[in-house]
């Protein structure tokens, strides 16, 4: 068990100012073998421009986001983000998602918090069909159309490709869930869970919600 431990560090959203000692840490932990380096945001600083930054500042350290809010970006933007990103950092991303909570996607980015884990099915599925660009992204969800077709449409969107082909046709995607269902999609849909108020101690707790990843071979 303990040959399988990795080591991660988190910067978390920034206060008033930027971390002052953020690349110099950061490249500490990566010469003393830290695995990954994990960014947020709340409703200040953004959780991939860090990233960028902290990429072209290290060589091997995974990057990844703990969590990008889904309400922020359209799925698509935040594809955008994953495929720049995962090209700069020679393939090191890890996409981190969330639904975040009522407090900040309707005080925050104006927006109605309802039905998030249907939203969030939604969301990752379109950002994998987005990176592995096999065809036009065509999708008719409850809450992302594309080509948008509601009332106010122009008529004119088209199904579209991404120009820059990604790095990597799979990016990781990891789900930040708490409670039961939440917990039960994200074993059956991401390729990892940040866990809030998780302890190794006591598996048995999440271990029936976890089952869907045996279900899904993750």
């Amino acid at each position: 068990m303990t040959n399988d431990l990795k080591l991660g560090m988190i910067w978390g959203y920034w206060g008033q100012l930027p971390p002052p000692s953020l690349i110099e840490t950061t490249k500490e932990a990566e010469s003393l073998g830290f695995d990954s380096v994990w960014t947020a945001e709340a409703w200040g600083s953004d959780v991939f421009s860090p990233l960028a930054y902290l990429a072209g500042n290290t060589s091997r350290i995974r990057l990844g986001t703990s969590v990008a809010q889904i309400s922020a970006r359209t799925p698509t933007a935040t594809a955008m983000h994953a495929i720049t990103l995962d090209h700069l950092s020679n393939g090191r991303l890890v996409l981190g998602l969330g639904a975040s909570g009522p407090q900040v996607v309707e005080g925050w980015y104006g927006q109605p918090y309802r039905k998030p884990l249907a939203r969030t099915r939604e969301y990752v599925e379109i950002i994998r069909r987005v990176i592995a660009r096999e065809e036009p992204l065509d999708f008719d969800g409850e809450f992302y159309q594309h080509p948008y077709h509601g009332a106010d449409s122009t008529g004119l969107g088209k199904s579209l490709k991404s120009i820059t082909h990604p790095l990597r046709r799979e990016i990781p995607i990891f789900l930040g869930a708490e409670g039961p269902r939440n917990v039960s999609m994200t074993a059956e849909i991401a390729d990892g869970w940040i866990p809030l108020y998780y302890s190794p101690f006591r598996q048995e707790v999440c271990a029936e919600h976890l089952s869907g990843a045996r279900r899904a071979s993750r």
